[in-house]
């Protein structure tokens, strides 16, 4: 506390940040980085950009990054004037929040999901409404049929890494044609399917995404929204009210990179895949449940050991998860899924439960 703080910092409680500790031989699946690594396309692009770019301001607008995303999803019908690129998805979905989700009326969002959500309804002084996830750690579509202000949830959700359906998500829009609906979409190339191609059909969705997951590029702070252009106009909107250039030169060189080896991303995101159901097997044979996931992550717990106490024995060797001390999840953990080493480190590491 401070006499200098305003009363609103006072009242602010603040994200939590996945640790980044430094520790020597550290096995790191606590905060989802791809273990892959990108495409050397984009390291290509970055080195590129180097050579005269830094004394020249990026372009605002990041019309070229834009293009790619439309041309990425050409399929869709999306066109660049329906795309928002910003500082990663946190930034996208700050200006999300102020812009689209200030209403006179609560927002909804799951009482299990990622922790952003209460801290941006705090800074905006947004009212919000949790809707409780049902015994399977599932979103009830049924749930968001109540007046709103707005809606917003992760698809795969988060931490649970549960996936929910196209057909559930459009019930949800049907349902609230007045409300904005947001789909955060961080983990949706790991086996989900994207609402993007709905973008046309429903004025009122949003679906947000980011580079930092599946394509590896959690360093270059880059995240994207695509919606109907009156959406977009909102968020556009907000930024050129904070911050005219959020991307530099060298995240819009290798964010159009990424998009543009498409082999990269898909060998990427297959590898992480089938270390995915390798590891849930294998966690599975040593009792743990865990929930069906459409992540680079696993969620899981033991019905013999509290979560924190797991999250400590790993830790002891040098091996770090996310262990999220809430009520109904304090004893699952959220696990990066890693290189095979990496999770077989981790594997070995839980054989000493034996031993507690």
């Amino acid at each position: 506390m401070s006499k200098y703080w305003s009363a609103l910092v006072s009242e602010l409680k603040p994200y939590v940040p996945g640790e980044q500790p430094k520790m020597a031989n550290l096995v790191k699946l606590n905060t989802n980085e791809n273990p892959f690594g990108p495409s050397p396309k984009v390291i290509a692009a970055i080195k590129s950009e180097l050579n005269d770019g830094l004394r020249l301001y990026p372009d605002p607008e990041g019309q070229a990054l834009k293009q790619a995303i439309a041309d990425y999803h050409v399929d869709f019908g999306i066109a660049p004037s329906q795309v928002f690129v910003g500082n990663g998805s946190d930034e996208v979905l700050a200006h999300v929040f102020q812009g689209l989700l200030k209403h006179d009326k609560p927002i909804l969002f799951p009482d299990i999901t990622y922790s952003f959500y209460p801290v941006y309804c705090g800074l905006y002084q947004i009212e919000s409404c949790v809707m409780p996830l049902n015994d399977r750690f599932e979103i009830d579509p049924a749930d968001y049929r109540r007046p709103n202000g707005g809606i917003i949830f992760p698809n795969p959700n988060a931490p649970t890494g549960r996936y929910l359906g196209l057909g559930h998500v459009e019930d949800i829009l049907q349902a609230n044609p007045d409300s904005v609906v947001v789909v955060d979409e961080a983990y949706v190339d790991f086996g989900g399917e994207t609402a993007i191609r709905l973008v046309n059909q429903y004025p009122n969705l949003l679906v947000c995404q980011t580079l930092s997951k599946a394509r590896s590029l959690a360093g270059l702070r880059v995240g994207f929204a695509v919606g109907n252009e009156e959406l977009i106009e909102a968020l556009s909107r907000v930024k050129d009210s904070f911050n005219s250039y959020p991307l530099d030169r060298l995240a819009l060189a290798g964010a159009v990179a990424a998009f543009e080896d498409k082999q990269w991303f898909e060998d990427s995101v297959n590898g992480v895949i089938r270390e995915r159901e390798k590891l849930t097997a294998e966690l599975e044979k040593r009792g743990f449940e865990v929930l069906p996931s459409k992540a680079n992550f696993v969620f899981a717990r033991h019905p013999e050991h509290a979560g924190e106490d797991v999250a400590a024995l790993l830790r002891e060797q040098g091996i770090i998860v996310r262990h999220f001390n809430k009520p109904r999840i304090s004893d699952f953990l959220r696990i990066t899924v890693g290189t095979a080493d990496q999770n077989k480190a981790l594997i070995k590491g839980l054989g000493k439960l034996a031993e507690v």
